[in-house]
């Protein structure tokens, strides 16, 4: 199993990651191969029609809205040939302009809540971003100066000559503070519309950086529509089948599991003994915090369990094909690396794990969290899904009532078959008998 870090860095650079330094390899302005050449000058196209059409079909603003902006800056970039240079004149003006608007209304667009396109606030953020431009425009056309001053105005002093890029300064730090926020809101929640956004800037940028030497600008807002159509597709699945809090598996993912699991299994029921006790004391905020912190834990101690959150302060494991005495090894390691955690409430609720030899702040409150685990087999008589459940249940429930952080096995009571009539001993109609 890998360790937590190298799966988040993993989720972080798959898909949007490997698009853009695909992009970086191979839409340089070189000569292409003959076969490469027809797809990518109907990327754009492809690129576009899907991420319309799966927004649209999914209810998401923010892809659609992201796309639209895409398109709007491929346009503004085309009014500016490779040799202009006359920072005041139109295209230059609509180039720095659409350089800086584009990274701060994508950033906009990962801080503000997802609507669905028909909804109105969804119909007035295309209003909005519609308006951008048109109202760039029309000012450009009567005024290039004055825009010219706003957009490509210098913020700090430098030596004419020792500039590295064509971008104004306005729009480096409108890429800047892009980056950043969206990386952390990225660090926090995991959203992978998230990570898609940061390499979506990144080859956004390309497309700017390098359009006056040559590059074609299109093909890199081509290769960020399609970083943020993939990382779109991904962060649905993961809001169908992950929990959204913990990132665990869902119950659309543990519907799927257990109906292949076969006749061989073991169950495991993890509850977290002081959560519901944090939340009465401190807020759902806080037990909710805990709760993200622990399950990245559960899951890379889990071994080759699944680990799934169904409901509530428990997570439920599945291993397919392994017996009692395999899985107790990995349910131990679950209840460790649990307990080990050193978990502490600090300013304004918010919850954080540090080193246990590192010492905390005046004020901090540390949250003991131990867990609690039960768990069953299907044992030789193959057991079914219900009653495996609900001796891991009864299992869980001695081990909290005996103080927690423990493991106990469950025993699978089997219900007894009802005799047929015919084993009754008593006399039956043929009928009767025929139907029992």
């Amino acid at each position: 199993m890998m360790p937590p870090i190298v799966t988040s860095l993993l989720a972080f650079i798959v898909p949007g990651g490997i698009i853009f330094l695909a992009a970086l390899g191979f839409l340089r302005p070189r000569d292409l191969p003959p076969w490469v050449q027809g797809f990518v000058h109907a990327l754009p196209f492809i690129v576009l029609a899907f991420g319309l059409f799966f927004g649209w079909f999914l209810s998401s603003s923010r892809l659609i809205l992201s796309l639209i902006i895409l398109v709007f800056a491929d346009c503004a970039v085309i009014l500016v040939p490779p040799t202009e240079t006359d920072p005041k004149s139109f295209g230059q003006v609509m180039f720095s302009a659409a350089a800086f608007l584009v990274p701060l209304n994508l950033l906009a667009l990962s801080l503000i809540k997802v609507d669905p396109p028909s909804a109105w606030p969804g119909a007035l953020r295309l209003a909005l971003i519609l308006f951008q431009p048109l109202l760039i425009l029309a000012i450009a056309r009567s005024d290039p100066a004055g825009v010219a001053h706003v957009f490509q105005q210098p913020l700090v002093p430098i030596r004419e000559g020792a500039g590295w890029t064509s971008l104004s300064q306005p729009a480096l730090f409108a890429f800047s503070l892009a980056l950043v926020l969206i990386s952390g809101r990225y660090a926090v929640d995991k959203n992978p519309m998230d990570g898609g956004t940061v390499w979506a800037l990144l080859a956004v940028f390309v497309a700017f950086h390098k359009h006056h030497e040559g590059w074609s600008a299109a093909n890199f807002f081509s290769a960020a529509g399609l970083i943020l159509f993939l990382t779109f597709l991904q962060a649905w699945h993961q809001r169908s089948y992950r929990d959204e809090l913990t990132g665990a598996l869902g119950k659309l993912a543990y519907e799927g599991a257990v109906a292949n699991l076969g006749k061989k299994f073991v169950l495991a029921v993890v509850g977290l003994d002081q959560v519901k006790q944090y939340g009465n004391l401190h807020g759902k905020s806080v037990s909710d915090q805990v709760l993200r912190l622990v399950a990245p834990r559960v899951m890379a101690a889990g071994g080759s369990g699944k680990v799934f959150r169904l409901a509530g302060e428990e997570f439920t494991v599945l291993f397919s094909q392994k017996t009692a005495v395999e899985t107790l090894v990995a349910l131990e390691h679950i209840r460790k690396a649990v307990e080990h955690m050193t978990i502490y409430l600090g300013r304004h609720d918010r919850v954080f794990e540090r080193v246990r030899s590192s010492r905390p702040r005046s004020g901090y409150e540390e949250l003991v969290i131990t867990a609690s685990i039960g768990f069953a087999e299907t044992g030789n008589a193959g057991a079914s899904l219900d009653l495996v459940t609900k001796a891991a249940y009864r299992a869980l429930y001695d081990v909290k009532g005996a103080g927690g952080n423990q493991v106990k096995r469950g025993s699978v009571m089997l219900e007894p078959r009802k005799p047929s009539l015919a084993e009754t001993g008593r006399i039956v109609a043929y009928s009767e008998f025929e139907h029992s």
